[in-house]
């Protein structure tokens, strides 16, 4: 049986998902359901529609603009939902010689460490770094899971980008910078790159196409400026 995976959409010249010009697959399916998500529509698993096969095909199609570390994201949805598809995928990426990332918060209910061997980045990204608020926004209890993932993530080589999604009122402030500064130098290994993504509200329309209840729709968008500044004042408590 050929082993296939529920893709949601595939993104051929992406520039914001790691290093170089990407193929960004995003993937269905997610544990949990963040307030800020943009893509509710990748909440819930859908029928496979794609077979190992055929995404190389699209993938390795791109490969001559894979130049300055370019090569294949897998985001989502979170993408470790479908351990067993990408597994399979990526080793025949790998034998590709493709630059392979994954955007990921860590959570999934499968063994995730499989995938470690091929994996060349992590785009990390932090919901929050104490467990009440991590259970605020992502409306689940999940934390351990998180937690789990940073350490065995901890015990490999793998290149890490971390995303942080600042949101107004939540954690636009000195004390979460300080703080997120400290637990990401005292807890996560190999971290490369870190950046501040300003929450948006791109996602709104999706919401009400869906009939989903949207629990930010009267968040205020993160203004980008102050987004900037906000990151300075994170880098001055990370350099020091």
């Amino acid at each position: 049986m050929k082993k296939s995976g529920s893709i949601n959409s595939i993104e051929t010249f992406g520039l914001v998902d790691g290093p170089g010009i990407r193929t960004v697959i995003f993937l269905n399916g997610c544990i949990l359901r963040c307030k800020y998500c943009h893509n509710p529509e990748m909440w819930t698993m859908k029928e496979k529609n794609y077979t190992v096969k055929e995404v190389l095909t699209i993938v390795k199609s791109n490969k001559p603009y894979y130049k300055n570390g370019g090569g294949v994201t897998f985001s989502g949805g979170e993408p470790l939902i479908q351990v067993d598809f990408l597994k399979k995928l990526c080793s025949k990426l790998k034998k590709e010689k493709i630059n392979i990332a994954i955007d990921t918060s860590g959570i999934s209910y499968k063994n995730y460490k499989k995938l470690f061997k091929y994996i060349d980045i992590v785009l990390l990204d932090i919901k929050h770094i104490n467990k009440d608020d991590y259970i605020n926004i992502t409306c689940k209890n999940e934390f351990s899971k998180f937690l789990k993932f940073v350490d065995d993530l901890n015990k490999t080589n793998i290149e890490v980008w971390i995303r942080q999604v600042i949101i107004p009122d939540v954690n636009d402030n000195n004390n979460y910078l300080k703080n997120l500064a400290n637990f990401i130098k005292n807890n996560i290994r190999n971290v490369k790159r870190i950046d501040f993504l300003p929450y948006h509200k791109l996602g709104k329309e999706k919401y009400r196409t869906l009939n989903i209840n949207n629990l930010y729709k009267d968040k205020e968008e993160m203004n980008k400026e102050k987004c900037d500044e906000l990151y300075q004042k994170f880098l001055n408590y990370y350099n020091n």
